[in-house]
């Protein structure tokens, strides 16, 4: 590693498992302070002791409260005075056809893939001015195209407002040196989405939509946060970065 965060103070959401720990981790890795969370506080708590040295400090938050991301971020201006990223990589959702889906999943996946960035952002706001920080949003390949054989309204229309929240958070915060971006996965290998991606028959599906013919990793996706989350990326805003296989241009 070379050091490309070294001094810099990060905010990472979702860092038990996926994409959130893998962005902990490469971070922490590179030299940042990580103050992490999840709603598995034993889970963040290993990804703590994988990373070793004490460069990441988790905390259990539900961030579909308002309360509990407030009083998050309200400990955290207490350790530190400003911060140079906050990562946005916590999500969840529930998959169902249109017609069966309940409106409590609806909701649910909205708070949980759309509200949560927002409250985040908002509270890291004041924060993230006094360094003129970066933040770094995920919205999906499902946010351009659907994959078929999987249901999944409720998760593109909270992607796809992710998308358009980054480019308004880039807007605001222009005034202000804060850089907002977002990252499109394309299918991603994780705990979450193992049994789904590595069914024979959908493993066959997503891999022909790919121009390259593998599963992502966490790791794929850390590293493109890293870069828009660094000084690498200082005329970058307002920017949505496909990192899918291909997926969106076929």
């Amino acid at each position: 590693m070379n050091g490309r965060l070294d001094g810099k103070i990060a905010v990472v959401t979702g860092i038990g498992a996926g994409i959130g720990k893998g962005c902990a981790l490469h971070f922490a890795r590179e030299g940042a302070m990580v103050y992490g969370c999840d709603i598995d506080l034993d889970a963040a708590r290993a990804t703590v002791d994988e990373a070793g040295a004490g460069s990441i400090h988790a905390r259990r938050v539900d961030l579909t409260r308002e309360d509990e991301v407030a009083d998050w971020f309200t400990a955290i201006a207490r350790e530190v005075q400003g911060i140079d990223a906050l990562i946005n990589a916590a999500a969840a959702a529930i998959f169902a056809p249109v017609e069966t889906m309940r409106y409590h999943d609806w909701t649910f996946t909205l708070k949980a893939e759309l509200d949560n960035v927002f409250l985040c952002c908002r509270a890291a706001w004041p924060l993230l001015k006094e360094r003129g920080g970066a933040i770094v949003n995920f919205a999906s390949a499902n946010a351009y195209v659907t994959l078929p054989g999987s249901y999944a309204a409720a998760h593109c229309a909270g992607k796809g407002g992710v998308l358009a929240l980054t480019r308004q958070l880039a807007a605001e915060g222009a005034p202000h040196g804060i850089r907002a971006n977002s990252i499109s996965p394309g299918p991603i290998l994780t705990a979450a989405t193992r049994d789904v991606f590595l069914a024979p028959e959908m493993n066959a599906t997503v891999l022909r939509g790919l121009m390259i013919k593998r599963l992502g990793q966490p790791e794929d996706i850390a590293r493109a946060a890293l870069f828009l989350a660094s000084c690498e990326a200082s005329f970058i805003t307002a920017a949505d970065l496909r990192v899918d296989g291909g997926a969106t241009a076929l």
